[in-house]
């Protein structure tokens, strides 16, 4: 079998990583890919938003299945363009990727069809919005209505904090279009967990649960990110917290796309609250989170192939979907400055060292080859890919991006996933290099 995988960063590492492990899979691009991608799959230049570019090279190699991974493609309409083109896609079409590219849409869906979620007004005129702050005092949160990589959420603990939200996403346009819209929510208390989960539509099989730490820096304190370290189980939930979730949220919100003419295929992402009051809805995404993927993925046990065959198919009630009772955590390496500037282009050592622990993978998300890395094609498990070679002591690696590396380790319990990931961050290396020390042990 051969898959066309779109994308570039650590969620698609462990994507590739995770298909390579299927006896079907023959053969896998990635595009654009990253040089941690390059290991299991061929790396193709094309840019995740150039749905044209990514058609035409659809048409070229023929993939049995096209797996569109990251948001803007899919809020693009990436699934309906490949689907039109005569391929099979794995993801919601633009309608249904809706309930990630509008907050305001997932907010008016959750308020019609009673899924548990904060009170919120929304707003495309500065004036109204700041008016609005003025009568609703801090803790509050801003929203930014379109995709912004993850950062265009600011809980706001002051009303000055608020107000100069508003106006970043509305005056200054910091996050371009996405802010034109802002979303403005009651605040809500309590522990945050994700469940994702794959639908053909009709049916829901969540997967193991998930949590995210958003925040830069330890103790949940700075700028939201896209994400620094993720652990999974994420809760030891209650078997009737998980009725809940599934009678309340999960089922009705399937169901409740369908109604709207939007069937979602895919795999839909739920971003929970576990309030006082019960859990409530944060938000949705449109696909697998990132790095929610990299603590998830490896748990998987049944064939992610055959599971992506069966959504596209809605026959998704025929797979018996099972997971591994082991626990994972994931903690991201970042470039010095992340979420804001930063540099790039630093050699990153001891990448080898790390992968060759117990239960340890490192997944790479912004990283490429270095200056004179040459390339040379291999084969392992009937899958073909390309082995970096260099000068001895010479880094093979370099950083490229804002999070640049996700290592990732298995446990009998999540202490053990915790420390056995922290051993493998302590072996790599790279100037400015950024990660939080509290991964899995406190907060969000």
């Amino acid at each position: 079998m051969r898959i066309l995988l779109v994308g570039g960063g650590g969620r698609e590492h462990a994507l590739a990583w995770k298909l390579a492990q299927s006896p079907r899979v023959g053969k896998i691009w990635c595009a654009p890919g990253n040089a941690g991608i390059a290991s299991v799959a061929e790396c193709v230049p094309i840019p995740a938003k150039d749905v044209g570019g990514m058609v035409a090279f659809a048409r070229k190699v023929v993939p049995d299945l096209v797996f569109v991974a990251p948001d803007d493609p899919l809020a693009l309409g990436m699934v309906d363009a490949m689907e039109a083109a005569g391929f099979r896609a794995f993801g919601p079409r633009r309608a249904a990727a809706r309930v990630e590219a509008s907050k305001a849409f997932a907010k008016e869906l959750m308020k019609k069809y009673g899924i548990p979620t904060a009170r919120y007004e929304v707003f495309d005129a500065i004036g109204s919005a700041l008016e609005y702050l003025a009568a609703h005092p801090a803790p509050i949160v801003v929203k930014a209505d379109g995709l912004a990589l993850g950062k265009g959420v600011v809980v706001a603990r002051t009303d000055e904090e608020a107000a100069e939200a508003v106006r970043a996403m509305m005056d200054e346009q910091r996050f371009g279009a996405a802010g034109a819209t802002v979303v403005i929510e009651e605040f809500l208390e309590g522990p945050e967990l994700t469940v994702l989960a794959f639908t053909d539509g009709r049916t829901v099989v969540p997967m193991a649960s998930s949590r995210d730490h958003k925040r830069a820096f330890d103790g949940d304190r700075g700028p939201n990110t896209g994400g620094m370290g993720a652990i999974s189980p994420g809760a030891d939930l209650s078997p009737e917290t998980e009725r809940f979730l599934m009678d309340r949220i999960l089922q009705p919100t399937v169901d409740a796309l369908r109604q709207e003419g939007c069937l979602f295929q895919g795999v839909l992402y739920f971003g929970l609250m576990l309030t006082k009051d019960g859990p409530k809805v944060i938000e949705y995404n449109a696909r697998f989170g990132d790095p929610e993927a990299q603590a998830v993925l490896p748990r998987l046990e049944t064939d992610l192939v055959d599971i992506a065959e069966a959504v596209v198919d809605r026959r998704l009630h025929e797979v018996a979907i099972r997971w591994s009772p082991l626990a994972c955590c994931c903690v991201v390496l970042a470039s010095g400055g992340y979420p804001g500037s930063y540099g790039t282009g630093l050699p990153i050592r001891g990448l080898e060292e790390a992968s060759a622990l117990d239960d340890t993978v490192v997944f790479h998300a912004g990283t490429r080859f270095a200056d004179g890395v040459g390339l040379e094609s291999a084969e392992a498990g009937g899958h073909a890919f390309q082995r970096p070679h260099g000068r001895p002591g010479e880094a093979l690696y370099e950083t490229a991006g804002g999070r640049v590396l996700g290592v990732t380790a298995m446990g009998g319990d999540l202490e053990t996933a915790i420390s056995r990931a922290y051993d493998g961050v302590s072996r790599i290396s790279f100037p400015q290099m950024h990660y939080r020390k509290d991964i899995g042990r406190t907060g969000t």
